[in-house]
């Protein structure tokens, strides 16, 4: 290939990569303009993208709503328990099905890993049973946590990481008389740092953005996460567009702080294997 071939495809490739962030970016754009318009302006079907008179009403409707701080400190509080939970206990198993050898540990992990293959729809009734009738959680942080307190998706990433880490490392430690959790702690998770900042941006993602489970579980208005505190605002007759785009604005600062404040060790694990030796 010549290297006018190369830059061309290079130009070819900006562009591609360029259009992709602009419809990317558009909708996020749309929803923090939208924020600052009343709602007849936010919901026509050719939005301003500079809005003529801008307001700060949408957010004095959206933080006018009783629970509305509450809503978001209770998704801060149901996203941080999950994230930590997953971090630690599928970091935990993804170190023993990657570094050590017990019987049946295969037969284990790929038992696991077929559950993945049932759709989250068929074992949502029982779980719902199980949670309110069974053990009388409804309208409980617990109801909305104990569901997602570890993900087999997350063992299998962890697992996968854990792999490429050095096992020379792991002896070295054995031999000074290192506890397997000691080695786990002191050796495994220094390394596993740029891994578990991927995992802990998908879980906190993910279930920030949750919506259907915490809606099931949760009756008043006080349990409610921001996700399902926004279904409020939509109405028999009309929507208040405004208000709702106000709530996501203030229910994506928590998603952004945590990316960027993340970021370094984020494009460290989605890059690890991509360039040998």
């Amino acid at each position: 290939m010549t290297s006018k071939s190369k830059i061309a495809l290079i130009a070819v490739a900006l562009a591609v990569l360029i259009v992709w962030a602009f419809v990317t970016v558009i909708p996020l754009y749309w929803m923090f303009i939208g924020s600052f318009q009343d709602s007849a302006a936010s919901a026509v079907f050719k939005p301003q993208m500079i809005p003529e008179i801008w307001s700060i009403a949408p957010y004095e409707r959206f933080f006018h709503k009783a629970a509305a701080v509450r809503w978001i400190v209770n998704s801060v509080i149901v996203a941080s328990v999950v994230t930590v939970t997953n971090v630690f206990f599928a970091s935990l198993a993804g170190y023993a099905f990657a570094k050590l050898k017990f019987p049946g540990s295969k037969t284990i992990f790929w038992a696991l890993l077929t559950t993945m293959m049932i759709p989250a729809q068929v074992t949502l009734i029982p779980l719902y049973i199980l949670m309110i009738n069974i053990f009388q959680l409804g309208d409980t942080y617990t109801a909305i946590v104990l569901p997602a307190v570890v993900s087999v998706g997350n063992v299998f990433l962890m697992k996968q990481y854990m792999s490429t880490l050095p096992t020379s490392l792991i002896h070295a430690a054995r031999i000074d008389a290192c506890s397997e959790f000691g080695i786990y702690r002191k050796v495994i998770l220094p390394m596993a740092k740029p891994g578990l900042a991927v995992l802990a941006i998908f879980t906190f993602v993910a279930q920030w953005n949750e919506f259907f489970w915490p809606l099931l579980v949760t009756k008043s208005s006080e349990m409610r996460t921001i996700q399902v505190g926004l279904a409020s605002f939509v109405f028999a007759e009309s929507t208040d567009y405004g208000a709702i785009m106000a709530g996501a604005s203030v229910g994506a600062l928590p998603m952004v702080i945590l990316f960027f404040s993340l970021q370094r060790y984020f494009l460290q694990g989605i890059t690890v294997g991509a360039v040998k030796g």
